[in-house]
């Protein structure tokens, strides 16, 4: 392992320390490690890829008291687990989710491939990190992870300078994993990182005094924990802009469309979209009988990991939509169906209940 830094304790030791504090101080009562099985920990572990485990715990048990089977979340639409994922956000982990089932159930007897990290990692959506955790907590066989808890605490212990998601950084950091990584214990030493990261070596405001490696720690020795890792540079996000057709009928339901399998929100059901007033004046004479305005409603943003969304709602009431148009549906803000549902697009049907339809203001 050319690639590793000089390791700053042997496995062994590391293990010993690492576990004694776990025993005491770590998770243990986390819905998915009773009963713990692949497939619940593989949908943790999707499921905290980006997301803190006190949100991931309701929607873990919503979704496994709906989908308590690898088989019967491959075997459900699609809609209805993008609806359980609503909040979640990062919506392809939900599409990847359900692919990767499909192939199980297809490909593997309705199991997951756990013989190896490279027959997991040939499902959509499971990365190297993630099969190794899906190996280590449900089989206990040997395999190291490399989650951002377990890179922020190895390049301070090390003081690894440089973003942790350059690949030679990278390289070092498995190299690390890999060493420290023991033959026993397994799913308690995964859990046991992840929790070291999250509750002690934390990204702001490290516990480093309560921390079994204090004494070995670079980072702690240079009197900077919080420099490490260094983050990645950082570019100016770029705003774009959107106008969302609110369109409602006589009953109160709104007009919702499927968004395209790939890109943006992915699968889930939106409000129409259009770049210009033109494009939105133009959609309404082909498609809507005596369009009427509506009250506006205030623009706002919603932030995405590389840009910032200009949102402009415009209500819009309506007596029908000429003709039948294909993937869209009239949705009940009132009972509403089990879609799933773009995070923006759910903040302002949610402001729409009860209806009222108001008829004073003149055509569009």
């Amino acid at each position: 392992m050319a690639d590793m830094p000089t390791p700053r304790l042997a496995a062994d030791e590391f293990c010993r320390r690492l576990l004694t504090w776990f025993d005491k101080h770590g998770r243990h009562d986390l819905p998915w490690q009773s009963p713990r099985s692949a497939y619940r920990v593989w949908v943790s572990e999707i499921m905290l890829q980006q997301t803190q485990v006190t949100t991931v715990i309701p929607y873990f048990e919503r979704f496994m008291a709906r989908f308590p089977s690898l088989a019967s979340l491959a075997r459900a639409p699609q809609d209805e687990v993008l609806h359980l994922w609503t909040g979640l956000g990062y919506y392809a982990r939900a599409r990847n989710l359900h692919k990767a089932a499909q192939v199980a159930l297809d490909e593997h007897d309705g199991e997951l491939p756990t013989e190896s990290v490279d027959a997991l990692m040939a499902l959509p959506g499971i990365g190297r990190s993630t099969a190794g955790a899906i190996i280590a907590q449900s089989t206990g066989r040997r395999a190291a992870i490399l989650d951002g808890n377990v890179k922020r605490s190895l390049t301070r212990l090390h003081a690894i300078s440089g973003w942790p998601g350059k690949p030679g950084i990278e390289r070092k950091l498995w190299a690390l994993a890999e060493h420290y990584t023991p033959s026993t214990r397994l799913a308690d030493f995964t859990q046991a990182m992840m929790d070291f990261g999250a509750t002690l070596c934390k990204r702001s405001r490290p516990d480093c005094k309560a921390c079994p490696f204090n004494d070995v720690c670079l980072a702690y020795a240079q009197g900077e924990p919080q420099r490490y890792p260094e983050s990645k540079p950082r570019k100016a996000l770029p705003t774009r802009s959107t106008l969302m057709l609110v369109l409602r009928d006589q009953e109160g339901k709104v007009w919702l469309e499927r968004r395209p399998p790939s890109g943006l929100w992915g699968g889930l059901w939106s409000l129409p979209q259009f770049d210009t007033y033109r494009e939105l004046n133009t959609w309404l004479e082909e498609h809507v009988a005596a369009p009427r305005r509506e009250a506006a409603m205030p623009a706002f943003h919603h932030t995405f990991s590389h840009f910032r969304l200009e949102i402009t709602p415009q209500p819009i009431s309506c007596d029908r939509l000429n003709g039948v148009r294909e993937g869209g549906i009239w949705y009940d803000v009132n009972n509403p169906q089990a879609l799933g549902l773009a995070a923006p697009v759910k903040a302002l049907l949610d402001q729409l209940a009860p209806f009222t339809l108001n008829l004073t203001p003149g055509r569009v």
